[in-house]
């Protein structure tokens, strides 16, 4: 079977990543970085330890003036077909509430936030532009990180939403920050209490998704994307910074959201408890149809398939 070879091309030694996969396009200065997560496709505290440590190493290979130009962009996507990402690890939040851990559930908050603010911010690289493409499924904290991108490309079919109330909990990590800088707090609100999907086409027409694909036309949204992005650079990254002068998306917020996050979560009761538990039953049995070999650059000078 062919698989995708890993941290190809990059000017940047990168370890080996377990549930990353990352291939740098280097006519267009990209790097894509594919979410590979097991056992469930959702923030696993080792992808999101694998998020982490690459971050890290861009914001300090990019920091550098020479070193600035190789990687303009980073697209943050799936190597599972059909799902972006299921958000929080539900499985481990019914374990740590069960053993009333309320440190080991901030710390996992706490990356969360480090990892949706570090994506936010570009690495805290002033010409760099982080995009999401979402194909698929996005949900909870996966919607969140797609959200907290400076652009966040959907397919049109792409179902999304924030399914956390429906254990009696609430999107922690970012929803409420980035939703209401999009569309105000009051309809940002009503979005994350509805517990509603919503498909690409829908939250493109309610200004959540910047750029809408057709079905499967993903990738060719992102190249697209780029081009034009890329003739205009100078006064797109002005007007970012502009705007996040205008409207800027605070750390300690997110911070703060998250102590709230796990108050709440700590006052689960049994009966949410269960219902966390099905949808962990849900989630696993996702992945059995989400292990196929996707080709997803087989036009490009380097060719990606999916890994086993």
């Amino acid at each position: 079977m062919n698989t995708l070879r890993k941290n190809v091309g990059l000017p940047f030694p990168l370890p080996h990543y377990n549930q990353l996969i990352c291939q740098l396009d280097m006519e267009r200065a990209t790097l894509w970085c594919y979410m590979n997560a097991s056992p469930r496709p959702c923030f696993t505290q080792t992808i999101l330890a694998e998020l982490r440590d690459l971050q890290q190493r861009l914001t300090t290979h990019l920091s550098s003036p020479e070193n600035a130009d190789q990687i303009r962009y980073i697209v943050y996507a799936s190597a599972k077909p059909g799902v972006f990402n299921l958000g929080g690890d539900v499985e481990l939040f019914s374990r740590l509430i069960t053993r009333r851990d309320r440190d080991a559930l901030y710390t996992y908050g706490r990356t969360c936030v480090d990892a949706v603010y570090t994506a936010s911010v570009n690495c805290s690289v002033p010409t760099l532009t982080t995009i999401a493409l979402v194909q698929g499924s996005a949900l909870g904290g996966g919607l969140e990180t797609a959200l907290a991108c400076n652009t966040f490309i959907a397919e049109e079919s792409a179902q999304m939403g924030f399914p956390e109330i429906l254990f009696n909990l609430f999107p922690g990590m970012g929803a409420m920050s980035f939703l209401s800088r999009l569309i105000g707090p009051v309809k940002a609100e009503r979005l994350i209490q509805s517990g509603n999907m919503h498909t690409g086409r829908e939250l493109f027409e309610m200004g959540v998704v910047d750029k809408l694909a057709a079905d499967g036309e993903g990738i060719h949204a992102v190249h697209e994307y780029i081009r034009q992005h890329s003739r205009f650079a100078n006064s797109r990254l002005a007007i970012r910074q502009v705007r996040d002068r205008v409207a800027p998306i605070s750390y300690e917020e997110l911070l703060d959201i998250v102590e709230i996050w796990v108050d709440t979560a700590m006052c689960l009761t049994p009966r949410d408890l269960r219902t966390m538990r099905r949808i962990v039953n849900a989630q696993s049995k996702l992945k059995l149809a989400e292990t196929r070999p996707t080709p997803v650059h087989d036009h490009e000078k380097v060719r990606m398939l999916m890994a086993n």
